[in-house]
């Protein structure tokens, strides 16, 4: 695949959505409607047989009535009948990239199969790329574009998302809403009937907005091809891979959905192993691994502090770390030391460091410099934060406030856990230690003041220490993977 279909795909002069609907529960209408509605900044053209006005926009009936060398991208909202046409009217109007919505292709039988071919071949003569068929769009921040027959416009940031499922896309994408962490391009595979999910990849892979890359694919064909692509897009930048059909019913479940066949799933999952790729296990630890990669730092070993404000989370979370790739670090004297100038006596004066209610207004920040700033130490889980907030919110709500210095307290708190996330990512940056910040109401209380400065540092504020622990395995792993590899 050339550079100049991909840049008219992810960087368009302009956009023609062809086939626009005024009726807004139609494709052609919703398209027209996120490419506005998203800010994109280049040219937006539409057409429509009756010429109809659409969102403002003067449709036409004909691409050959647009101006030539102004658009780089056609989205076709037309039926599959008509798609042929309007190629040739686009291609010699000078785009250079298609994506193709309409259904009724490979996915559908034999018939569909041949009509899929014959598309294929045609976007090639005319020197066009050809995304889809059956495709649910494609999303690109640095450009603004949101061209997709479904929401949502996910903000800006460092992953990259492939997908052969369009509803995998809009879930990766829903999640960087929720979260903060956000995209930098995302693409539908559908069919990947003349460009494959390897081939975005090994896009992502050169493409400066993009940190790390994140996939779902169904259907794997030519494996030992995709898996020499794969291992040579993994070796230049992180890639996550959550993959369907690793049963005999998901099988089946992809070959209605895509027409594709699914590998044998141990085969592939040695792949993963062998090329340096995090096989994640379901969506969460997907979208996690991925968020870690563009947000944290690598660790330069394995060894893990938990700082807690209560014990049995700090129990909880050794536990997982006992069972993964990184390691609970003994806690050096001097450390030690160090930490009882800022606690009282009952803490626990050893890893997890359990501050056990001991902290003062600037004790958490102290602590996590002084672990952090440790060499002993490679990596933190920090767990507590926002439970001040919380306190905060039934004062908030309470039938006492305003009155009796609440305004006072419930301000303080929330400054306070505001105060801990702020310090947590400053000193992940200084030191170039991961600091992963854990707690329940990252979706229990969204609003909560801890969780949302955690977003606002643009980090991932991770739901448990579980997932916390499991993002840093893949951390670490990735960080042991390229030391192996000189890079």
């Amino acid at each position: 695949m050339n550079d100049v279909g991909f840049r008219a795909l992810f960087e368009p002069r302009g956009v023609i959505v062809a086939g626009a609907s005024t009726h807004p529960g139609k494709f052609g209408f919703v398209a027209l409607h996120n490419i506005l509605a998203g800010g994109y900044h280049g040219a937006v053209a539409a057409t429509n047989l009756e010429r109809a006005e659409v969102l403002g926009v003067r449709t036409v009936a004909d691409v050959a009535e647009l101006p030539a060398d102004t658009y780089d991208l056609v989205f076709l909202c037309t039926p599959a009948s008509a798609n042929a046409d309007v190629l040739r009217a686009c291609a010699a109007r000078g785009v250079r990239a298609a994506f193709v919505t309409s259904a009724g292709y490979g996915e559908a039988g034999e018939q569909g199969r041949v009509a899929e071919r014959e598309l294929v071949d045609l976007a090639a003569h005319l020197g066009l790329l050809l995304a889809g068929p059956n495709g649910q769009g494609v999303v690109s921040t640095p450009a603004r574009l949101c061209a997709q027959i479904v929401a949502p416009a996910p903000p800006p940031g460092r992953i990259g998302i492939a997908s052969q499922s369009g509803n995998f896309v809009s879930s990766f994408m829903n999640l960087a809403s929720a979260t903060g962490v956000g995209v930098s391009r995302a693409v539908s595979a559908g069919n990947a009937a003349a460009v494959g999910i390897a081939d975005y990849l090994e896009y992502f892979a050169d493409d400066p907005h993009t940190a790390v890359s994140l996939a779902y694919i169904e259907g794997v064909t030519s494996g030992r091809a995709l898996f020499e692509r794969l291992r040579a897009t993994a070796a230049k930048k992180p890639l996550v891979v959550l993959k369907g059909g690793a049963t005999a019913g998901g099988a089946r479940a992809a070959a209605s959905h895509t027409g594709s066949l699914a590998a044998d799933d141990r085969v592939f999952d040695g792949m993963c192993r062998q090329a340096g790729i995090v096989r994640a296990r379901d969506v969460e630890d997907a979208f996690e691994a991925a968020a870690t990669f563009a947000t944290q730092p690598r660790p330069s070993g394995p060894r893990t502090a938990i700082v807690t404000t209560a014990g049995g989370w700090g129990v909880v979370t050794a536990d997982a770390v006992m069972t993964s790739a990184v390691k609970l670090a003994p806690l050096p004297d001097d450390l030690r030391s160090a930490i009882d100038g800022k606690l009282p006596p009952r803490w626990s004066r050893n890893n997890p460091i359990d501050l056990a209610g001991g902290e003062t207004r600037d004790t958490i920040p102290e602590v996590l410099e002084l672990v952090a700033g440790h060499p002993a130490i490679d990596a933190i889980v920090y767990l507590g934060l926002g439970i001040q907030s919380n306190q905060a919110r039934l004062m908030r709500n309470g039938p006492f406030y305003p009155g009796h210095g609440l305004e006072r307290i419930v301000a303080y708190h929330e400054r306070q856990d505001e105060r801990f996330a702020e310090c947590a990512a400053a000193v992940s940056t200084a030191t170039g230690k991961p600091i992963l910040t854990a707690t329940e109401l990252a979706i229990a209380d969204p609003g909560n003041a801890g969780p949302r400065a955690v977003r606002a540092s643009g980090r991932l504020c991770y739901a448990s220490a579980n997932r916390a622990v499991r993002a840093l395995e893949h951390l670490w792993l990735d960080a042991q993977y390229r030391a192996r590899r000189g890079r």
